[in-house]
């Protein structure tokens, strides 16, 4: 009460408080079900706009939503023991493993996200340039729209559209944003460490000439934190990164919290009647 006061007296705006998420690694389906989950939640005022911070297990391929199945070649992703799921968001195909990923769920009208898909982004591109930087990444924001390589692309990581965070003039964080009445949804992907080419063993290619060749322009034109590096940079900073750079660019104050119990619920009925089922991941 008392702070409120002094606020109000000085006419200082307080931080925005926001819901902060940290779930454990899960199942492609899974964690495309939880956004969507909190999308609907917060779409009928049940939750607040939310930040959550996740990663993958098993390593899970998903595409994008109206990216052709026929991109992937399904007995190579078996052997590997990958998933595939596909996400309610657009762009081209990302392999969800040795990163950090992010979400941003929010109503429309929220400051943060309202406006045109560009402007939110642009926004949002704000605080991840500064949580890169929070890792001592010598990053900047990719202005432009990417430009048109000619053929169609399955590979996410390729190309950098506008504003997403470059570093050396290679792609580092990779974002895709879903628009709908119940809110606006964003995610993204910040990979720590790993060979980024593997995404061409789970693609299907005229000959292996030709995943070869996509794999080593991936790897010229992408990056992770440790290849910038030098050395590995833990999950737990990173998401320290993220949490400190979304607060302090974006004026929220973060508060932990667990998902609720019908989120939860709303999310098992999501994997059962969506993201685990054919008729969504494979309909394109």
């Amino acid at each position: 009460m008392y702070d409120s006061v002094i606020s109000n007296h000085y006419n200082i705006r307080m931080p925005d408080p926001w819901r902060l998420l940290i779930t454990p690694p899960a199942r492609g389906a899974w964690n495309m079900a939880v956004d969507e989950s909190i999308l609907e939640h917060i779409g009928r005022g049940e939750s607040i706009p939310t930040l959550r911070l996740y990663s993958w297990e098993p390593p899970c391929l998903s595409l994008g939503h109206a990216q052709p199945f026929a991109d992937v070649d399904l007995a190579r992703l078996h052997e590997r023991g990958w998933d595939v799921v596909r996400r309610p968001t657009g762009g081209r195909a990302i392999l969800h493993t040795d990163e950090l990923t992010y979400s941003v769920i929010a109503p429309q009208d929220e400051p943060r996200v309202v406006g045109t898909i560009l402007e939110s982004y642009n926004r949002l591109a704000g605080a991840l340039l500064e949580a890169a930087r929070a890792l001592g990444l010598l990053v900047e924001m990719k202005e432009g729209l990417g430009p048109n390589r000619g053929a169609p692309n399955p590979v996410c990581f390729e190309v950098p559209s506008a504003y997403e965070i470059t570093v050396n003039r290679k792609k580092l964080i990779g974002s895709a944003q879903a628009r709908r009445k119940e809110g606006v949804l964003q995610h993204g992907s910040l990979p720590l460490t790993g060979n980024l080419a593997r995404i061409t063993d789970a693609l299907i290619y005229a000959d292996e000439a030709t995943r070869s060749d996509a794999a080593q322009r991936l790897l010229a034109r992408a990056a992770t934190v440790e290849s910038v590096l030098g050395h590995p940079v833990l999950w737990n900073d990173a998401a320290q990164a993220f949490v400190w750079a979304f607060e302090a660019k974006l004026d929220l104050s973060l508060e932990e919290e667990n998902l609720s119990a019908s989120e939860l619920q709303r999310a098992e009925e999501l994997v059962d009647e969506k993201y685990a089922c054919d008729d969504w991941t494979k309909r394109v």
